[in-house]
């Protein structure tokens, strides 16, 4: 049985992490809300960017272009994988490093290249000897466009090149704070377009629909990966703070049962010195 000094120090130890899990819980929740919005803002412009594609598409040659065609043959498939830099969010890191590994399993076309963004992807993955295009860390504090960017324009070479045969993103998409689902897009090559122009409607281009078309599809991937981070990062955030207000809930039922179990201890301790005095006065 411990003794009460023992039990002292654990509760004083669960009050202390208590503090530090709610104070990290309410500064997910104040991150999690600029997160939302930005991810929020984000998606319109993504979607009117496609429709602006697909517009385009019947009055241009889409195969010409090297984005929208077959990867080749000598490369190996490029799967960029979006984790976090941090722990402390439940399963968050741990089912998208599954669901990658899952996908690269049942792949199916050989040895593949990764892109990894976040400290936790990259630990895993470096430990088991992949082979890193892509290596983007500690950029969720201070996400900007250009990260995507970067990260999309290293793709788009890649596959321009015939190292990478295709692209595919994987990354958590925020849904709620208590949702998030796993996605796994394929960035390149671009699916693709139908044409869906309005019925009646004749637009005049300049600098023309070839131009346009040929600028936008690099934009719409660079679109796509930042809309990744986005989401990836308000998912981040909700599973932090739902994952610290479980770990205080628990911490308030182990002070309860820690608190019930010293009383015990101490109420036994009484009863016990109170029966040596008894019998010691008996004695005499």
């Amino acid at each position: 049985m411990p003794s009460l000094i023992d039990l002292r120090r654990r509760i004083r130890a669960v009050k202390s992490t208590q503090q530090i899990t709610k104070a990290m819980k309410m500064i997910a929740a104040s991150r999690l809300r600029r997160a939302q919005d930005r991810v929020i803002a984000s998606r319109p412009y993504a979607q009117r960017m496609l429709q602006v594609l697909h517009g385009l598409a019947p009055r241009v040659d889409p195969e010409a272009h090297p984005l929208l065609q077959r990867g080749s043959a000598d490369g190996r498939p490029l799967v960029i994988i979006v984790t976090a830099d941090r722990g402390l969010c439940g399963s968050f890191n741990s089912n998208i490093i599954k669901a990658a590994g899952q996908f690269i399993a049942t792949d199916g076309r050989g040895p593949v290249t990764l892109g990894l963004v976040g400290r936790k992807g990259r630990e895993f993955f470096r430990r088991r000897g992949f082979d890193v295009l892509i290596e983007q860390t500690g950029i969720f504090q201070r996400l900007s466009f250009a990260h995507a960017q970067e990260i999309a324009n290293a793709a788009i070479e890649a596959f321009i090149d015939g190292r990478a045969s295709s692209v595919h993103v994987i990354f958590n998409e925020f849904k709620s704070v208590m949702t998030q689902r796993l996605v796994v897009d394929q960035l390149l090559p671009i699916p693709k377009l139908e044409g869906d122009a309005v019925a009646g409607a004749d637009y005049l281009y300049e600098p023309g629909p070839e131009a346009i078309f040929a600028d936008l599809l690099p934009r719409y991937v660079q679109a796509q990966v930042y809309r990744a981070l986005l989401e990836s990062n308000a998912s981040f955030f909700a599973a932090q703070m739902t994952a610290m207000d479980a770990a205080t809930r628990n911490s308030s039922e182990m002070l309860d049962s820690l608190t019930l179990y010293m009383n015990k201890v101490r109420q036994a301790a009484i009863t016990r010195e109170i029966i040596e005095v008894v019998s010691g006065a008996s004695a005499t």
